[in-house]
């Protein structure tokens, strides 16, 4: 078992990526970050990237890469070509952050997913790459008195599907994440670790009320790789509650 590697997921950032792509990369391997997960490229050639990684010698294990939803057909074509520039960037995993499930979704809904869910993984995998989901707390709506992400990870083959449990989302719908890291040990390469505070405001990592801690003594043994830090909203910059969460993990032994 091999201790994970603490990234940031670059959408945290993204008021600093807008405006300097590569710069602010350079600055979160300045900070200690080891690792980053991307979401967007800002069309920067996949070459410069990759260079960049390696000048820093900066892990990039993963992309947020959203699906075509509204346009079926063209889900495949779409998604080929994000694959191909994955690849030459060097990226392992792939992960679809988001899905349009219904307000009150059903089980016809579910097996919709899971049916997208599991061709687009073979797609990834027959490409060399693997394919995830990133979830939110909606995921975790019951479906036959079954949390929506517990369907989706029995119906898609686990060769086909892994789960980057956002940590944050987990607590906020009244589960317990290291109970679903456990549960689904082996099947977890990649952990989102987001905090909360005053009820649905974000925070830094360890500022809230989140039970990471839990998460961190179980992570080696459940085949965590990657611990993935994510923020949407912040005191003071997001560039500064990056630091403060990157603290969090060195105070823990990261």
């Amino acid at each position: 078992m091999t201790k994970p590697i603490v990234g940031i997921q670059l959408y945290t950032l993204r008021d600093q990526t807008e405006k300097d792509f590569l710069g602010t990369i350079r600055k979160v391997a300045e900070m200690g970050y080891q690792a980053v997960e991307f979401a967007g490229f800002f069309e920067t050639p996949a070459k410069e990237i990759r260079a960049l990684l390696e000048e820093l010698n900066l892990k990039a294990p993963s992309a947020h890469i959203g699906l075509n939803f509204r346009e079926h057909d063209k889900l495949s074509a779409d998604l080929n070509k994000q694959i191909e520039y994955a690849k030459e960037i060097g990226l392992e995993y792939i992960v679809v952050p988001w899905s349009p499930l219904p307000d009150t979704p059903t089980e016809a809904d579910v097996k919709q997913l899971a049916n997208i869910l599991e061709q687009t993984g073979k797609q990834v995998t027959d490409a060399g790459l693997k394919f995830g989901y990133h979830n939110h707390d909606f995921e975790f709506k019951l479906v036959g008195g079954k949390p929506v992400i517990d369907h989706l990870l029995e119906i898609v083959p686990a060769e086909y599907l892994f789960a980057e449990f956002d940590l944050g989302w987990v607590h906020f719908a009244g589960f317990t994440p290291a109970e679903y890291v456990k549960k689904y040990a082996g099947r977890v390469p990649l952990a989102h670790f987001k905090d909360f505070a005053d009820g649905h405001k974000d925070t830094e990592v360890g500022k809230g009320s989140v039970d990471l801690k839990s998460v961190l003594n179980i992570a080696e043994a459940s085949g965590i790789q990657y611990f993935i830090v994510e923020q949407e909203e912040f005191a003071s910059s997001s560039l500064e509650s990056a630091r403060l969460c990157l603290e969090f993990f060195r105070e823990n032994g990261f």
